[in-house]
């Protein structure tokens, strides 16, 4: 399977197989289609991504918990395919009409930067989704997330040893 089409909130996407990541470039929103959910991640190259992993959100055999408990989630670096596994996905980079992406450079760095920090998680607002919001687009995209991100940024780079 080279591609799917299929109808999401009433307009039809095109969602890539896992194993073809030939169209991804640094810094592109990766949505990924699981069986109850979304989960977000970026595009950091040479097939890794960063993405917010609640504790608690898979059990150690990769299937989804029910519910996820934790207020705490850990940004995380992976490999595409660990983190896609069998499920569809596709670039969204939904408000790039709108709102401009910050710099390359500093979506990256700032990425690379948060990579095993904790962060404040709640389902509804300090989620995956803001996470990478957060990083392409910058404060004014989700200003308490972003804001987090920026003193978690700082936080580190005055500290070099994390």
């Amino acid at each position: 399977m080279n591609g799917k089409e299929m109808n999401h909130s009433a307009f039809f996407i095109r969602v890539k197989n896992p194993a073809d990541p030939d169209d991804l470039k640094p810094g592109d929103l990766i949505e990924i289609f699981r069986s109850s959910c979304q989960h977000w991640a970026i595009y950091v190259g040479e097939r890794q991504v960063v993405h917010l992993a609640a504790e608690g959100q898979f059990h150690k055999n990769g299937t989804p918990d029910a519910l996820v408990m934790a207020d705490q989630a850990l940004v995380k670096k992976d490999r595409l395919e660990d983190v896609v596994r069998k499920d569809l996905y596709r670039v969204n980079n939904k408000y790039d009409e709108t709102r401009r992406p910050l710099p390359l450079s500093k979506i990256l760095w700032q990425a690379e930067e948060l990579v095993e920090k904790e962060m404040p998680y709640a389902p509804t607002s300090h989620n995956c989704e803001n996470f990478v919001m957060a990083l392409r687009y910058g404060v004014d995209m989700n200003e308490e997330v972003a804001q987090t991100l920026w003193e978690n940024a700082k936080d580190a780079s005055r500290h070099p040893d994390g």
